[in-house]
């Protein structure tokens, strides 16, 4: 990618964060940018199969750390687990930034591994501020704070304000995940 690469945010509470990353990394793509994704908290088994794997498919470098989501630990070893597993993902990143190894980098999640205490808020304006000058870098999630929203170029926030959660629909495969 020639021009100057951004950093874009979607967070809040409403649907859509990882479907807009999603579908910003298939767009880059079909232009001929090379784009990989990296996933937190999501396990593939379980949610981001139908997603990452044609992301895969379709010559998207993907890879998936901290597989289990924070509201799911019951122990202290758990936490730390997932911690140490949010670090790995944070020196991989680190990783690509060196070797440029792609023109966008999406990060979904990584914003809930701010809000739960699995990484100090300044790693991850770290990793915005040190990007490559011209790789573009998403981050998604809920709860993306105040200092990350600065240091953001542009920051989408995604608002519930009907869900059919609340008639007691159930997530559908394919829709929801």
């Amino acid at each position: 990618m020639k021009q100057k690469g951004l950093v874009q945010i979607y967070t809040g509470e409403g649907k859509g964060k990882t479907t807009a990353a999603v579908g910003l990394a298939v767009r880059a793509v079909s232009r001929g940018l090379r784009v990989c994704y990296v996933s937190f908290h999501k396990d593939p088994k379980k949610y981001g199969s139908g997603e990452q794997k044609i992301l895969k498919k379709i010559g998207i470098s993907v890879r998936c750390f901290a597989k289990a989501h924070p509201f799911c630990c019951k122990k202290d070893e758990d936490i730390n687990r997932l911690a140490g597993q949010c670090r790995k993902g944070v020196a991989c990143i680190r990783k690509m930034h060196k070797r440029q190894l792609c023109d966008m980098l999406v990060l979904d999640e990584i914003n809930i591994c701010v809000r739960d205490g699995f990484l100090a808020e300044e790693e991850v304006i770290g990793l915005m501020r040190d990007k490559p000058e011209n790789m573009e870098l998403v981050l998604t999630g809920r709860g993306a704070t105040a200092k990350m929203i600065k240091a953001a170029d542009m920051v989408t926030y995604m608002k519930e304000i009907k869900h059919p959660y609340k008639k007691g629909v159930k997530r559908r495969k394919g829709i929801e995940y």
